[in-house]
């Protein structure tokens, strides 16, 4: 059985860090169907109140965000084009930096619930997108403020991958240099990396 992760680990790295380090990482979400789960392969970091991409720039603290200040490993669920987001909380309290999870390689017996979930979607449609993987997981606003380590939402240690890639954020034009800070992160060469091109699928991804 893989380790489930603790708060220790969280409490102990940067929000880059984290977001590096959690990819290959199992994202486990216990439901009435079920296990749902797949490995996490794409990640952003959002580094608070420096960061103009970020939903606390400057330490903005509204009803949505007001999460974003608790301790890390809070889970922040958002809501975007109806679809919603995942996002841990990384930093101590006060401290509003989060990481976006944007994709996951669903694991195989999860595979028909999530086609379910996702209304008959299949193969690498299914998970690589952050809208489409929370669908997928079936994680719902109902999931905002729980965490990671007393919910029915947690990590396991997993794979490490061969290579991470460190690229620009996806979606984030006009927000100064926010706009260029490599704060993407994906397990090189995945299928379910978001905006992936065939011709970036690599065979060899995983340790």
């Amino acid at each position: 059985m893989n380790p489930i992760i603790t708060k220790e680990f969280f409490e102990t790295k940067t929000t880059m860090e984290l977001a590096r380090d959690i990819l290959g990482m199992r994202l486990v979400h216990q439901t009435s169907s079920g296990e749902l789960s797949g490995l996490i392969v794409e990640t952003e970091a959002y580094l608070g109140a420096t960061d103009m991409a970020a939903h606390s720039f400057q330490n903005l603290r509204t009803k949505r965000t007001e999460v974003m200040f608790a301790s890390p490993g809070t889970i922040y669920m958002y809501q975007m084009h109806r679809q919603v987001l995942l996002n841990f909380i990384t930093m101590q309290k006060g401290i509003p930096e989060a990481i976006l999870i944007r994709a996951i390689e669903p694991d195989e017996e999860s595979l028909e619930q999530m086609a379910h979930n996702r209304h008959g979607k299949t193969g690498f449609e299914l998970t690589n997108g952050p809208g489409k993987l929370s669908q997928a997981l079936g994680l719902s606003m109902q999931d905002y403020g729980k965490t990671l380590f007393d919910s029915n939402i947690w990590l396991e240690g997993a794979k490490t991958p061969h290579i991470i890639e460190a690229t620009n954020r996806i979606g984030v034009p006009n927000k100064g240099m926010a706009t260029h800070f490599p704060l993407r992160f994906t397990a090189k060469g995945s299928p379910y990396i978001s905006a992936q091109r065939k011709s970036s699928i690599l065979t060899h991804i995983w340790e």
